[in-house]
């Protein structure tokens, strides 16, 4: 009874670690399609940064006019109200 016993026993812990084994091969699929996707992620990435750097000096040139224009708009403005003697909101 105690050898059928230490039998089964052993068969258990042989069927357990054969589970895990499985399930940790299934994982280290998934893992590796995860990172698949990942490195295409990443590389659609690093194409739409390459195709909008050249977009950064001209939005920086684009701000300093568009205040340059709001400076002189509230002149304008200015000069409007006192041509017309009405507040322009």
């Amino acid at each position: 009874m105690r050898t059928t016993l230490v039998v089964l026993t052993a068969f258990e812990i042989a069927l357990v670690v054969a589970v895990l084994a499985v399930y940790l091969v299934k994982i280290g699929r998934s893992l590796q399609a995860t990172a698949g996707y990942l490195g295409r992620t990443n590389f659609g990435v690093r194409a739409i940064e390459s195709q909008c750097e050249p977009i950064g000096p001209s939005i920086t040139r684009i701000n300093r006019q568009l205040t340059t224009i709001g400076a002189a708009l509230a002149n304008v403005a200015d000069e409007a109200e006192r041509l017309t003697g009405e507040p322009i909101s």
